[in-house]
């Protein structure tokens, strides 16, 4: 074949000839960081102009009964305080606390099982609540409510696989006891979507719409995962019963939970109740305290106390904060809040705390809350609080000048819709600071 000079196939190389490379090496790419650090020589703010910046916005009749704290990150110096000691009801910043026991008691990677084991009676099985939550009754590749989560479907194609016969299915909660309620909950919740009977297995969450975030909830869910599982072998529901699992059963399927770390960001982010009650119980069965309300409270205060933080003032009911009669003082969610944005000795083990946090303006329970033109948009990462005639906020905020801040603000006598704006605008005035 004759190739002429100007036919494309002319700059070819000859087979068996190198390649010559002609053509220029682009020059490299600057690439510009646009996460760094905030820097250690930023300015800290004075006490007594923070106090000038939030006196006015703090005395609004919208916050009713206003307790505080507001802290330079790195020192730890209080840069503004009120009340900070007195003990007020929470709401879901008591999940700050709950996270930060887990983030100093159990591993990131830790995950919860779910097993169907064998009895020594033939055909039949026990599915064994190993403590999560998430598992889903969506079959795959449909969506799940809770990111990462095990589905029923897997477990019943395990047990298929196994050639098991089965005729009946015995649903075992005994990992965890004690009331299925905490005190200061109410029976309504269930049905208004915010938590359910709290036991080892559920479904989504036990919520009757399983992508649903205030989906009404089962008032049944362990039975309700061991009647999937029937369903899903061709038994009859009726065939469920509860009961508990023989020692050393065989495992005949077995799901694990996402990582601790992924369940706890969702905790936070959402603040799903049912989330941090199961965390909650990870940390008191890791710390050899009985998995009930009880014993997942004393866990979390030991847990703190055992990290050398000041626990006066706290009283747990729970691990969520839904109960009515959980008591936290605002110094203690900005000195734990403090301890995971400094640099002291826990630093290390609480900062996944911060990122943990939802984003003002974009994510989680802040998603709805400032607006684009917010100075705290963006920049404030803060755990919400709500229950009747209660708001809180806790978290941080970069100032404009480049220190981060850490704030709990605890709000109470007044309507949520009322009080959450008055604390994003102390948020606000927290950001656009610089105060010196």
């Amino acid at each position: 074949v004759q190739v002429g000079a100007s036919s494309p196939l002319a700059s070819l190389p000859l087979i068996g000839r190198p390649p010559t490379v002609t053509a220029t090496p682009p020059s490299p790419v600057a690439v510009k960081t646009l996460l760094t650090p905030a820097p250690a020589t930023a300015p800290v703010p004075a006490p007594a102009a923070v106090t000038a910046a939030l006196g006015r916005l703090a005395a609004v009749p919208a916050l009713g009964s206003l307790s505080g704290e507001v802290t330079d990150a790195r020192s730890g110096t209080v840069l503004w305080s009120l009340n900070p000691n007195a003990p007020r009801v929470p709401a879901s910043t008591m999940k700050v606390l709950t996270a930060a026991a887990a983030l100093l008691t159990l591993g990131r990677d830790d995950t919860t099982p779910t097993r169907v084991v064998a009895t020594s009676r033939p055909g039949q099985l026990v599915l064994v609540g190993g403590g999560d939550v998430t598992l889903s009754g969506q079959p795959a590749p449909a969506p799940t409510y809770y990111p990462s989560a095990p589905r029923m479907s897997e477990l019943v194609a395990q047990v298929r696989s196994s050639g098991v016969k089965v005729s009946s299915v015995v649903v075992d909660s005994s990992r965890w006891s004690g009331p299925l309620l905490a005190k200061g909950w109410f029976s309504a919740d269930i049905a208004g979507g915010n938590t359910a009977p709290v036991q080892p297995v559920m479904l989504d969450g036990a919520r009757l719409r399983p992508l649903q975030e205030y989906s009404p909830r089962s008032a049944t869910p362990a039975l309700d995962a061991g009647r999937a599982l029937a369903a899903g072998l061709g038994l009859d529901p009726a065939a469920v019963s509860a009961g508990t699992a023989p020692q050393g059963a065989r495992v005949v399927a077995e799901v694990s939970s996402a990582t601790l770390q992924t369940r706890a960001q969702f905790m936070l982010t959402t603040s799903d109740e049912l989330e941090a009650e199961a965390i909650g119980r990870e940390v008191a069965l890791a710390t050899q305290a009985p998995a009930t309300f009880t014993g997942v409270a004393d866990a979390v205060r030991g847990a703190l106390a055992g990290a050398g933080f000041d626990v006066t003032g706290l009283a747990g009911f729970d691990a969520s904060g839904l109960s009515v009669d959980d008591r936290v003082p605002a110094r203690l969610l900005a000195t734990v809040l403090t301890a995971a944005a400094g640099d002291g000795p826990h630093a290390a083990a609480l900062r996944p705390l911060l990122s943990w946090l939802p984003v003002a303006g974009a994510t989680g329970t802040l998603a709805d809350r400032y607006s684009g033109t917010a100075a705290g948009a963006g920049y404030v990462r803060a755990k919400t609080g709500t229950l009747t005639g209660v708001s809180s906020l806790a978290g941080t905020v970069l100032d404009t000048d480049g220190r981060v801040l850490v704030f709990a603000l605890m709000s109470a006598g007044t309507a949520p819709a009322d009080a959450r704006p008055a604390l994003d605008a102390l948020a606000d005035a927290l950001r656009g600071c610089g105060c010196r």
